[in-house]
């Protein structure tokens, strides 16, 4: 829902047309042999382009004197190998998974920033489905890497938490940790995600709704510092996007860290 698609003002005898649920439900724009694709999936497509796209523009004729786009690739290469999967997992061991966190945290951002960009104006990631299907491919390496790494047996302790030196609080602590890590662990991984960017986008929306809304008589002036907040929000926002791409690919390195190690 955007603002110039109600001729709603105030003291027209109209109430403020809140954003709400909504605002997130879009109707199929085409249909591909069957299967219809709405708004955030296109998004999702066009951003997996657009990542693509950079890399390969930035690295497919890649010089030892690095043009202008071909360094900011490397720097943003550079920010997650060196920043996230370095400090996480070692130059050693981390190596083999830069490649992977680099897509990882450059697809997250992408989907974030199509909130700010004109015309798609949505962040793909305020529906839950993409942010779970994201986490549900980092626990299904974690679980994998698991028992890889431990084997059977050794992954179940791993997961569980399983020490005999706890005595009689080994049974508590084992039902705690396979919890957490089954079950809450990849939940609260898409929720956080999913959370800021729903929230975020609901605030900028509401802020321009109303910033129309009030543009009418003495409400201008109201109008004006609404839109001032929609200006702070969207700024915020650029900020709070890339966290929280850092954030979701930082804890998805952090499980392999665990599912790495002789124990967590």
């Amino acid at each position: 829902m955007l603002a110039f698609e109600t001729d709603c003002h105030i003291f027209n005898g109209c109430g403020f047309p809140a954003p709400g649920l909504h605002s997130f439900v879009f109707k199929p724009l085409f249909t591909i042999g069957g299967v219809e694709f709405n708004k955030p999936m296109l998004l999702a497509v066009l951003g997996s382009l657009v990542v693509v796209g950079f890399f390969w523009a930035a690295f497919g004729r890649a010089k030892v004197v690095p043009g202008k786009l071909q360094m900011i690739g490397e720097a943003g290469y550079d920010f997650v190998r060196r920043g996230i999967v370095y400090e996480a997992l070692g130059k050693r061991v981390g190596e083999k998974y830069v490649p992977f966190m680099v897509s990882l945290f450059f697809f997250v951002w992408m989907m974030n920033l199509w909130s700010i960009i004109p015309v798609a104006q949505f962040p793909v990631t305020s529906i839950i489905a993409y942010p779970a299907g994201l986490a549900a491919v980092v626990y299904v390496m974690w679980v994998f890497l698991t028992f890889k790494k431990h084997g059977f047996t050794g992954g179940w302790k791993n997961i569980t938490g399983y020490n005999k030196e706890l005595g009689w609080v080994l049974p508590l602590i084992v039902v705690i940790e396979a919890l957490s890590n089954l079950i809450i662990r990849p939940f609260t991984h898409a929720v956080r995600l999913f959370a800021n960017m729903f929230a975020g986008h609901l605030l900028i929306v509401m802020f321009t709704i109303a910033s129309w809304y009030l543009l009418n008589g003495v409400g201008i002036a109201y109008a004006g510092a609404s839109f001032l907040m929609t200006v702070a929000m969207t700024a915020f926002e650029l900020f709070i996007q890339a966290v929280q791409a850092y954030i979701f690919v930082l804890l998805a390195t952090s499980y392999i860290q665990g599912a790495l190690s002789e124990h967590h």
